[in-house]
């Protein structure tokens, strides 16, 4: 399935996050959301992408930016990693794919050779009427907070 495209309604989801709380995209509406897919709880890079996000998420909450993570890992495997690095914002449980598959970001993959099934690490900022108004590809890990300020035009 291909990404959504920038300028229409983001695909609405609901999804239980790392405290067993329901999350949905409707609870955001009039707020800037950072939603950001990422592989998995507790790999290098992805514990790069949350740890900035976390050093960052004053700065983006004062811009008005909610930062919502999203994996194929379940609720207990994300409450270890918000635990483990104080993570401070929301990390969906999406085990059945179905939020990942309305993004698009469920994909092949290859790596040493090897193909298989995925999440593509990528972060959709979604504006105050709910629309998709950027979609980072290939986020900076360790500067994904500057990319999406900057791509807010906040930086």
């Amino acid at each position: 399935m291909a990404l959504p495209k920038v300028g229409n309604k983001a695909p609405q989801f609901k999804g239980v996050d790392q405290n067993g709380d329901t999350i949905a995209l409707a609870d955001f509406k009039g707020k800037k959301i950072a939603l950001y897919f990422y592989p998995h709880d507790n790999t290098p890079t992805c514990t790069d992408q949350a740890c900035n996000l976390r050093d960052n998420f004053a700065l983006l909450a004062a811009k008005g930016i909610q930062v919502i993570g999203i994996s194929s890992d379940d609720s207990k495997s994300h409450k270890k990693f918000e635990t483990k690095y104080s993570l401070p914002f929301p990390l969906i449980a999406d085990t059945d794919l179905k939020i990942h598959e309305k993004y698009g970001v469920w994909q092949l993959k290859k790596f040493m050779g090897r193909e298989f099934m995925g999440t593509i690490r990528t972060t959709f900022l979604i504006d105050e009427q709910g629309k998709l108004k950027h979609i980072i590809q290939k986020p900076v890990s360790k500067k994904h907070a500057a990319e999406i300020l900057e791509q807010w035009g906040l930086l």
